[in-house]
């Protein structure tokens, strides 16, 4: 199992964290884009905010521009576009890149830590991280956010 608790990684508005910081929280980490067919899906990820989130689940959604260059804006354009049209509350971060040569650290660890291992295929890839830091299971695109596979896996780790 791979843990990510000594990954660093950077708020959309610049800040550095680090996932230590965010032990005895379950996370949901999620590549995102704003021009996508899957881009409706930030409706469901922050229903699973306000749903969970006082439980503590953390959705954090990570904009990547690697699939379709379906993410171009910068994180203020992005920032801004999933405020305005999707009322975005959840952890948003600094554009990585999820495949390639500069795949980001944090995704070299998700996509190895799990089945099916191997690259991310397509925007709004889904990884659930125990309470611990623990990469624990991995969710395709094509998973909805209130999915009730998804929701009963969250479930499950916040009873933990």
């Amino acid at each position: 199992m791979s843990n990510i608790s000594d990954i660093n990684v950077k708020t959309i508005d610049g800040k550095e964290v680090k996932f230590a910081d965010y032990q005895g929280n379950v996370l949901l980490i999620v590549n995102v884009a704003s021009k996508c067919g899957y881009t409706p899906q930030y409706t469901g990820l922050e229903q699973l905010n306000k749903d969970y989130g006082s439980k503590g689940l953390k959705v954090m959604g990570f904009p990547c521009n690697d699939f379709g260059a379906q993410e171009p804006g910068s994180n203020e354009e992005i920032a801004q576009f999933c405020q305005t049209n999707y009322g975005v509350d959840f952890d948003m971060f600094d554009k990585v890149h999820a495949k390639g040569s500069e795949q980001h650290p944090l995704y070299d660890t998700l996509t190895s830590a799990v089945e099916p291992q191997g690259d991310v295929a397509w925007n709004f890839e889904k990884f659930l991280v125990d309470k611990q830091g623990n990469v624990v299971a991995r969710y395709k695109s094509g998973v909805t956010p209130t999915s009730s596979e998804l929701t009963q896996a969250i479930e499950a780790q916040l009873a933990k």
